[in-house]
Protein backbone atom coordinates (compact mmCIF):
# COMPACT_ATOMS: atom_id res chain seq x y z
CA UNK A 1 0.00 0.00 0.00
CA UNK A 2 1.23 3.47 -0.85
CA UNK A 3 0.44 6.46 1.40
CA UNK A 4 0.87 10.08 0.37
CA UNK A 5 1.21 12.29 3.45
CA UNK A 6 1.07 16.07 3.65
CA UNK A 7 2.37 18.29 6.44
CA UNK A 8 0.33 21.35 5.37
CA UNK A 9 1.56 24.90 5.20
CA UNK A 10 1.47 27.84 2.80
CA UNK A 11 5.11 28.86 3.00
CA UNK A 12 6.43 25.28 3.26
CA UNK A 13 4.29 22.23 2.64
CA UNK A 14 5.97 18.90 3.32
CA UNK A 15 5.03 15.96 1.09
CA UNK A 16 6.16 12.38 1.59
CA UNK A 17 5.12 9.09 0.00
CA UNK A 18 5.84 5.78 1.74
CA UNK A 19 4.86 2.29 0.65
CA UNK A 20 4.86 -1.11 2.29
CA UNK A 21 2.90 -4.27 2.98
CA UNK A 22 1.33 -5.11 6.36
CA UNK A 23 4.06 -6.37 8.66
CA UNK A 24 6.74 -5.61 6.06
CA UNK A 25 9.43 -2.98 5.83
CA UNK A 26 8.38 0.50 4.80
CA UNK A 27 10.11 2.18 1.87
CA UNK A 28 10.32 5.79 0.80
CA UNK A 29 8.94 6.61 -2.63
CA UNK A 30 9.52 10.35 -2.69
CA UNK A 31 9.78 13.31 -0.34
CA UNK A 32 10.00 17.05 -0.78
CA UNK A 33 8.72 20.48 0.17
CA UNK A 34 6.42 22.73 -1.86
CA UNK A 35 7.09 26.43 -1.29
CA UNK A 36 5.01 29.49 -2.12
CA UNK A 37 5.99 33.12 -1.77
CA UNK A 38 4.73 35.09 1.20
CA UNK A 39 4.19 38.14 -1.04
CA UNK A 40 1.97 36.20 -3.47
CA UNK A 41 -1.83 36.65 -3.15
CA UNK A 42 -3.48 33.92 -1.12
CA UNK A 43 -5.57 32.47 -3.95
CA UNK A 44 -2.48 32.21 -6.16
CA UNK A 45 -0.51 30.48 -3.40
CA UNK A 46 -3.27 27.91 -2.96
CA UNK A 47 -3.36 27.37 -6.71
CA UNK A 48 0.41 26.84 -6.83
CA UNK A 49 0.08 24.33 -4.03
CA UNK A 50 -2.73 22.55 -5.84
CA UNK A 51 -0.78 22.30 -9.10
CA UNK A 52 2.32 20.92 -7.37
CA UNK A 53 0.33 18.42 -5.28
CA UNK A 54 -1.65 17.24 -8.29
CA UNK A 55 1.64 16.47 -10.03
CA UNK A 56 2.77 14.38 -7.05
CA UNK A 57 -0.54 12.50 -7.00
CA UNK A 58 -0.29 11.72 -10.70
CA UNK A 59 3.35 10.67 -10.47
CA UNK A 60 3.09 8.45 -7.38
CA UNK A 61 -0.49 7.07 -7.62
CA UNK A 62 -1.14 6.68 -3.86
CA UNK A 63 -3.70 4.30 -2.37
CA UNK A 64 -4.41 6.53 0.65
CA UNK A 65 -3.80 10.08 1.84
CA UNK A 66 -2.79 11.32 5.29
CA UNK A 67 -2.93 14.95 6.43
CA UNK A 68 -1.91 16.44 9.75
CA UNK A 69 -4.97 17.21 11.86
CA UNK A 70 -5.28 20.83 12.98
CA UNK A 71 -4.94 21.73 16.64
CA UNK A 72 -5.38 24.99 18.56
CA UNK A 73 -2.62 27.59 18.42
CA UNK A 74 -2.29 31.10 19.74
CA UNK A 75 -1.17 32.46 16.36
CA UNK A 76 -4.45 32.80 14.43
CA UNK A 77 -2.75 33.84 11.17
CA UNK A 78 -0.59 30.71 11.21
CA UNK A 79 -3.44 28.32 11.91
CA UNK A 80 -5.59 29.94 9.22
CA UNK A 81 -2.91 29.46 6.59
CA UNK A 82 -2.33 25.86 7.66
CA UNK A 83 -6.07 25.14 7.59
CA UNK A 84 -6.40 26.60 4.10
CA UNK A 85 -3.43 24.54 2.87
CA UNK A 86 -4.90 21.40 4.48
CA UNK A 87 -7.95 21.60 2.25
CA UNK A 88 -5.90 21.14 -0.93
CA UNK A 89 -4.75 17.52 -0.37
CA UNK A 90 -8.15 16.67 1.13
CA UNK A 91 -9.90 17.78 -2.06
CA UNK A 92 -7.35 15.91 -4.16
CA UNK A 93 -8.10 12.74 -2.19
CA UNK A 94 -11.87 13.24 -2.51
CA UNK A 95 -11.69 13.82 -6.26
CA UNK A 96 -9.89 10.49 -6.65
CA UNK A 97 -12.03 8.56 -4.21
CA UNK A 98 -9.04 7.86 -1.95
CA UNK A 99 -9.40 7.18 1.79
CA UNK A 100 -8.18 10.07 3.96
CA UNK A 101 -6.64 9.86 7.40
CA UNK A 102 -6.10 12.77 9.81
CA UNK A 103 -3.49 12.45 12.55
CA UNK A 104 -2.48 14.95 15.25
CA UNK A 105 1.21 15.77 15.80
CA UNK A 106 1.17 13.91 19.13
CA UNK A 107 -0.29 10.80 17.44
CA UNK A 108 2.45 10.92 14.82
CA UNK A 109 5.18 11.34 17.43
CA UNK A 110 3.80 8.49 19.53
CA UNK A 111 3.56 6.18 16.50
CA UNK A 112 7.09 6.89 15.28
CA UNK A 113 9.04 7.32 18.51
CA UNK A 114 6.78 5.89 21.23
CA UNK A 115 6.64 9.32 22.88
CA UNK A 116 3.85 11.77 22.06
CA UNK A 117 6.04 14.65 23.27
CA UNK A 118 9.16 13.81 21.28
CA UNK A 119 11.03 16.73 19.73
CA UNK A 120 11.66 17.17 16.01
CA UNK A 121 15.18 15.80 16.28
CA UNK A 122 13.93 12.56 17.78
CA UNK A 123 11.22 12.22 15.15
CA UNK A 124 13.67 12.83 12.30
CA UNK A 125 16.14 10.32 13.74
CA UNK A 126 13.48 7.62 13.94
CA UNK A 127 12.16 8.37 10.43
CA UNK A 128 15.71 8.01 9.09
CA UNK A 129 16.12 4.70 10.89
CA UNK A 130 12.69 3.24 10.02
CA UNK A 131 13.05 4.00 6.30
CA UNK A 132 16.73 3.00 6.18
CA UNK A 133 17.85 6.37 4.82
CA UNK A 134 21.53 7.24 4.50
CA UNK A 135 20.92 10.76 5.77
CA UNK A 136 18.16 12.60 7.58
CA UNK A 137 15.48 14.15 5.35
CA UNK A 138 15.59 17.95 5.29
CA UNK A 139 14.03 20.36 5.97
CA UNK A 140 11.92 19.42 8.99
CA UNK A 141 8.71 19.69 6.97
CA UNK A 142 9.89 16.82 4.76
CA UNK A 143 10.71 14.63 7.76
CA UNK A 144 7.33 15.47 9.31
CA UNK A 145 5.53 14.36 6.14
CA UNK A 146 7.38 11.02 6.14
CA UNK A 147 6.59 10.56 9.84
CA UNK A 148 2.92 11.19 9.07
CA UNK A 149 2.98 8.55 6.31
CA UNK A 150 4.62 6.04 8.67
CA UNK A 151 2.02 6.81 11.32
CA UNK A 152 -0.81 6.20 8.86
CA UNK A 153 0.67 2.86 7.81
CA UNK A 154 1.16 1.64 11.37
CA UNK A 155 -2.01 3.01 13.00
CA UNK A 156 -4.19 1.79 10.15
CA UNK A 157 -2.59 -1.65 10.08
CA UNK A 158 -2.86 -1.98 13.86
CA UNK A 159 -6.51 -0.99 13.86
CA UNK A 160 -7.25 -3.45 11.07
CA UNK A 161 -5.52 -6.28 12.95
CA UNK A 162 -7.49 -5.49 16.10
CA UNK A 163 -10.71 -5.47 14.07
CA UNK A 164 -9.89 -8.95 12.77
CA UNK A 165 -9.80 -10.27 16.34
CA UNK A 166 -13.09 -8.58 17.24
CA UNK A 167 -15.23 -10.68 14.90
CA UNK A 168 -18.15 -8.79 13.40
CA UNK A 169 -17.79 -5.60 15.44
CA UNK A 170 -17.94 -2.41 13.31
CA UNK A 171 -14.57 -1.23 12.02
CA UNK A 172 -12.99 1.84 13.58
CA UNK A 173 -12.41 4.68 11.08
CA UNK A 174 -8.66 4.02 10.90
CA UNK A 175 -9.24 0.33 10.23
CA UNK A 176 -11.89 1.05 7.60
CA UNK A 177 -9.59 3.50 5.83
CA UNK A 178 -6.73 1.03 5.87
CA UNK A 179 -8.93 -1.78 4.55
CA UNK A 180 -10.18 0.46 1.73
CA UNK A 181 -6.64 1.50 0.80
CA UNK A 182 -5.46 -2.13 0.84
CA UNK A 183 -8.30 -3.10 -1.48
CA UNK A 184 -7.45 -0.22 -3.84
CA UNK A 185 -3.79 -1.24 -3.87
CA UNK A 186 -4.74 -4.84 -4.69
CA UNK A 187 -6.99 -3.71 -7.53
CA UNK A 188 -4.26 -1.48 -8.91
CA UNK A 189 -1.75 -4.35 -8.73
CA UNK A 190 -4.10 -6.73 -10.58
CA UNK A 191 -4.87 -4.08 -13.19
CA UNK A 192 -1.17 -3.37 -13.79
CA UNK A 193 -0.42 -7.08 -14.11
CA UNK A 194 -3.24 -7.46 -16.64
CA UNK A 195 -1.97 -4.54 -18.69
CA UNK A 196 1.51 -6.05 -18.85
CA UNK A 197 0.31 -9.59 -19.60
CA UNK A 198 -2.14 -8.80 -22.39
CA UNK A 199 0.38 -7.28 -24.86
CA UNK A 200 2.64 -10.29 -24.33
CA UNK A 201 -0.15 -12.71 -25.18
CA UNK A 202 -1.17 -10.67 -28.20
CA UNK A 203 2.41 -10.50 -29.44
CA UNK A 204 2.88 -14.25 -28.99
CA UNK A 205 -0.33 -14.93 -30.91
CA UNK A 206 0.79 -12.73 -33.79
CA UNK A 207 4.16 -14.48 -33.90
CA UNK A 208 2.51 -17.90 -33.91
CA UNK A 209 0.19 -16.90 -36.76
CA UNK A 210 3.07 -15.51 -38.78
CA UNK A 211 5.13 -18.68 -38.27
CA UNK A 212 2.19 -20.86 -39.30
CA UNK A 213 1.71 -18.88 -42.51
CA UNK A 214 5.26 -19.39 -43.70
CA UNK A 215 5.80 -22.10 -46.36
Amino acid sequence: MRVLAVDPGLTRCGVGVVQGAPGGRLQIVTVGVIRTGADTPLHERLHELQVELEAVFERTRPDAVAVERMFARNDVSTIMGTAQASAVPMLAAASRGLPLGLHTPSEVKAAVTGNGRADKGQVTAMVTRILGLESAPKPADAADALALAICHHWRGAGAARRANTDGERPLAPAAAQYRAAEAAAARRSRSAAKQYREPLRSSASRDATTRGARP
